[in-house]
C-alpha cells in the first residue's frame, strides 16, 4: 500500500471519529478549522485518486449515526451538507463551474444567507400543522426531537395564510442568541454546573435534553433556509428567494439578513459587508451560504454524494481555534494589578497569528479549569484582545497541576496581596515597582499631590524612558542633571530653572498632601486628610493596625488593607525615607478639638461640596465641615444629608434635587457655622 493510500485510510478513520464526537456526543475534540483542514486534505486526495473513493468515505456522508437517546427517523429527503469556499478565488471557481455547466454568459442570481453556527433541523407540517422535528443526524437518519422543538416560540405550530401544501418539510438552523448564551452560562455558574464553550454547543446540548421544560427555559431560536419533502399540491415558485418569501408569509422565521445578489461581485460584496457587521449581529455565524436562485437550474445541476452542486459555504476566518497552552505568565499593570496571560503555541485566529491571550484573573482560570499543558479554545472577535474561552477537556490526558498566583511581584519582588471581595491581585510596591513607575510619578507630581509645576505627563515619560527617574525620590536629584535636562528638546534655560525651582518648592508640603502623593490604592484626598489628622505623623500611620485604621472616618476594611500593605513593603519605606532625607517636610499637626455634637448641626452628617465659593476654596469649606464633625464625601447619594452648592454647581446639584437632598447656598452655610476661627 502506497504512502498516499495509507494517509487516505488514516484520514477516513480520523474524520469518522471526529464526526461521531461532534454530531453524536456533542463533544468535539478538534476545532472547526482543524476539521475543515482534514476534510480538504481528504477531498484533494480523492480528486487525484478517484479509485480510492468508497461508500464509507466521509465525503459520501454528512455527519454520523444518531445516538440512542431519541427515536430514530429516516428523512424523506436526505439532509446534505455543503462544499466550502475559503477565498474569493474559490467563489469565482464555483460560479465558473455553473456557467460552464449551463453554457451561461449572463451573471447568475444567488441568494446569500448568513451561515448560522447552530444545529441543523428538519421540521414537518401536515395540513399546515406542526407534527415532527428531526435532527440532521447522518443525513439519512436523525433523532426525533419534536417535543423539544415545540417549545421554540419562533416556530408557529400552525401555518397561516393560503395555498399551504398538505406536506411541507422545512429545513433550518436552531441557535442561541449571544445574549441568551451569556445568560445561560451565568446561571450555570450560579448552580456550580459546567459552562458551555460556545453558543453552538449550548444549542446542541439544549436540544438533546430529555426534559422539554429545560429546553423551553433556554429560549432557543430558529431560522429556516430550505425544504425537504413538499407535496405536489403546491405550485413551487421558480426562484429560491420566492420560496423563502412564501415561508415568511406562512409565519415561518427566515433570516432578515439574507439578500439576493448577482454575479461574483455580488457574492464578494455581500461577504465583505457581512464580515464587517459580524460582531454586531445578535447571533454567531461562521460564514455565508450562497445558493443558485433559479430552482430549475438547481435541479439540473444536481448533487454529489454529500452536497448540492448549486450551493457553497464561504467560510469566515475562524474566531475560535484550538491550540496548546504552553505556560501562564504574569503581567503587572500601571496600577499594580497582576494579570495572568496565556502563552500559546502560535496559531492563526481571525486572520492574525496569536501567541498570547488574556486569562483575566485567577477566578476565571479556576472557573474554566485552565491548566498549563491543556488544549485550549482561543477566541478573537474583531479587534478584541484574544482570550482563552475554555478548555477542550476531551484532550486532557493526564492530571495537570492547578495554577496559583505568585506571592511576590515578578517585576519588583514586593509582596502581592488580594483585594478584599475582589478578584484582583496587586503588587504592593507602588513607589518602587518599575511596572507602576510612570503612573506613580505622574500622580506624585500632580497639582493636588506634590504640585511640581513643569513636570507633566510627557516629560515624566521621557525621563522614565531615559531612566533618569524611576521612583519619586529620584525627582529631587534632578538638580544634578541640569546639563542633561538642557539637552532635551523644548527644554531651554528658563524652563529647566523653573522646573528645578518648582521641585525645590515642593519639598515644603503637608502630611495630608504627602500621603495622597504616595498613590496608595483607594486613598484619595479626603482619606489622606483623615489619616494625617488622626495619626499626626507618617510613623504613626506606618505602625497602625487594621483595627486602628478602620476606626477612622472614611476608612473601611478595603482601604485599611491597602494602607497596611503599602507601609509593610520595605521598598516603599526606602523611597519615603529618602524623600524625607532629601528635605521633603511638613509642619507638625496640632490637635484640633472638634466642636461638641450639640454645638454643630453638621456633626455626624454626610456633606458634599461643589461649585465656586466666594469666602474661600472648597478645600477650606471641607476643613471647616470636618472640624464640625461632618463626613465630607465627593459624590451625591440618597444618604447625603447636605449639598453645599456654590456658583456653577452643575450636575451634582441636579442630582441632589432629584434625590431630595437639602441644598445649602453659601450664605446658608455661613449662617449655620457662624464665626469660625482660622
Amino acid at each position: 500500500m502506497s504512502d498516499i493510500s495509507h494517509r487516505y485510510q488514516a484520514l477516513k478513520l480520523e474524520i469518522q471519529h471526529h464526526n461521531h464526537c461532534y454530531y453524536v456526543l456533542d463533544n468535539p475534540e478538534i476545532s472547526d478549522a482543524q476539521y475543515d483542514a482534514l476534510m480538504q486534505e481528504l477531498l484533494q486526495i480523492e480528486a487525484s485518486n478517484p479509485e480510492f473513493v468508497t461508500s464509507d468515505s466521509p465525503s459520501q456522508r454528512v455527519g454520523d449515526k444518531p445516538s440512542g437517546g431519541f427515536q430514530t427517523v429516516t428523512h424523506a429527503v436526505p439532509m446534505l451538507s455543503l462544499d466550502n469556499a475559503f477565498s474569493n478565488e474559490d467563489l469565482t471557481d464555483f460560479n465558473k463551474r455553473l456557467q460552464e455547466r449551463f453554457n451561461h454568459i449572463e451573471p447568475f442570481s444567488y441568494v446569500a444567507e448568513p451561515k448560522m453556527d447552530g444545529l441543523a433541523i428538519s421540521i414537518r407540517f401536515e395540513q399546515g400543522v406542526f407534527v415532527q422535528a428531526v435532527t440532521r443526524g447522518d443525513g439519512v437518519q436523525g433523532e426525533d426531537v419534536t417535543a423539544n422543538v415545540k417549545t421554540l416560540k419562533s416556530l408557529p405550530l400552525k401555518l397561516s395564510g393560503g395555498e399551504i401544501p398538505a406536506v411541507l418539510e422545512v429545513r433550518g438552523e436552531i441557535f442561541l442568541s449571544k445574549k441568551r448564551f451569556e445568560q445561560i452560562n451565568a446561571k450555570q455558574l450560579e448552580k456550580g454546573d459546567k459552562t458551555f464553550a460556545n453558543p453552538r454547543n449550548a444549542a446542541a446540548g439544549t436540544l438533546r435534553q430529555l426534559d422539554p421544560k429545560i429546553v423551553a427555559q433556554r429560549q432557543l431560536n430558529l431560522y429556516l433556509y430550505g425544504w425537504g419533502e413538499v407535496s405536489s399540491d403546491w405550485q413551487m415558485p421558480e426562484n429560491y428567494f420566492e420560496v423563502l418569501t412564501q415561508f415568511a408569509k406562512w409565519g415561518l422565521p427566515t433570516n432578515p439578513d439574507m439578500k439576493l445578489v448577482t454575479g461574483v461581485k455580488g457574492l464578494t460584496d455581500y461577504y465583505d459587508d457581512l464580515l464587517e457587521r459580524r460582531e454586531r449581529l445578535a447571533y454567531e455565524i461562521d460564514g455565508i451560504v450562497y445558493k443558485l436562485n433559479n430552482i430549475a437550474l438547481q435541479q439540473q445541476a444536481g448533487f454529489t454524494a454529500r452536497a448540492p452542486r448549486w450551493a457553497i459555504a464561504r467560510k469566515f476566518p475562524a474566531q475560535e481555534v484550538w491550540t496548546e497552552l504552553l505556560g501562564i505568565d504574569i503581567q503587572v499593570g500601571r496600577t499594580g494589578a497582576l494579570t495572568p496571560v496565556a502563552r500559546l503555541e502560535p496559531v492563526e485566529v481571525a486572520g492574525v497569528v496569536v501567541s498570547n491571550a488574556t486569562l483575566h484573573n485567577l477566578d476565571e482560570i479556576r472557573r474554566k479549569d485552565v491548566r498549563v499543558g491543556d488544549t485550549v479554545i482561543v477566541r478573537r472577535a474583531g479587534d478584541v484582545i484574544p482570550e482563552v474561552a475554555g478548555v477542550v477537556m476531551a484532550q486532557r490526558k493526564d492530571e495537570l497541576p492547578e495554577f496559583s498566583m505568585p506571592t511576590t511581584c515578578p517585576v519588583c519582588d514586593s509582596e502581592v496581596f488580594k483585594e478584599l471581595d475582589k478578584a484582583v491581585y496587586r503588587c504592593s510596591g507602588g513607589l518602587f515597582c518599575p511596572a507602576q513607575a510612570k503612573r506613580a510619578l505622574e500622580h506624585f507630581v500632580s497639582r493636588k499631590a506634590m504640585d511640581i509645576d513643569g513636570l507633566g505627563k510627557q516629560l515624566v515619560e521621557r525621563l522614565c524612558d531615559l531612566e533618569w527617574i524611576r521612583h519619586p525620590n529620584d525627582i529631587y536629584r534632578l538638580h544634578a542633571r541640569k546639563a542633561d535636562l538642557l539637552s532635551l528638546d523644548r527644554m531651554g534655560e528658563k524652563s529647566v530653572d523653573n522646573l528645578l525651582s518648582s521641585i525645590e518648592s515642593s519639598k515644603q508640603t503637608t502630611l495630608a498632601r504627602f500621603i495622597y502623593s504616595l498613590g496608595i490604592p483607594e486613598v484619595g484626598e479626603v482619606t489622606a486628610k483623615s489619616l494625617a489628622q488622626h495619626f499626626k505623623t507618617i510613623d504613626g500611620i506606618q505602625a497602625a493596625s487594621i483595627e486602628e485604621l478602620v476606626a477612622i472616618n472614611d476608612v473601611g476594611e478595603v482601604v485599611a488593607g491597602h494602607v497596611q500593605a503599602f507601609f509593610q513593603q520595605p521598598h516603599n519605606l526606602e523611597v519615603i525615607n529618602d524623600l524625607v532625607n532629601q528635605g521633603v517636610h511638613w509642619p507638625a499637626i496640632e490637635e484640633v478639638a472638634p466642636l461638641a455634637e450639640s454645638e454643630s448641626v453638621f456633626a455626624g452628617k454626610i456633606v458634599v461640596v461643589t461649585g465656586t465659593l466666594t469666602f474661600g476654596s472648597r478645600d477650606r469649606a471641607k476643613e471647616i465641615l470636618t472640624r464640625l464633625g461632618a463626613k465630607v464625601t465627593g459624590s451625591i447619594s440618597a444618604k447625603t444629608d447636605y449639598l453645599l452648592a456654590g456658583e456653577k454647581a452643575g450636575s451634582k446639584k441636579t442630582k441632589a434635587e432629584s434625590l431630595g437632598v437639602q441644598i445649602l447656598t453659601e450664605q446658608d452655610f455661613l449662617e449655620m457655622v457662624g464665626e469660625i476661627d482660622g
